[in-house]
């Protein structure tokens, strides 16, 4: 997958659980599971500013874009 999500990187630094996250946003924790590990198919936006009001970070900082393509 070309977009991977760096929400352990996060959670860690701001030395918070998935479990609190989940609570604080208001989204179940099977669904933030799915978005950790990578298996999500897509996000709405209202989800990814509660990630990035409560874990004090930019969309940039939760995301990246890496090409797939051999060079």
């Amino acid at each position: 997958m070309a977009i991977t999500v760096k929400l352990d990187d996060l959670l860690h630094d701001n030395r918070m659980t998935l479990s609190e996250l989940s609570e604080r946003v208001g989204i179940t924790l099977a669904n933030l599971s799915i978005l950790k590990t990578g298996k999500a198919k897509a996000m709405r936006f209202s989800t990814l500013e509660a990630i990035c009001r409560e874990l004090q970070c930019q969309p940039g900082d939760l995301l990246s874009y890496e090409d797939g393509e051999a060079d």
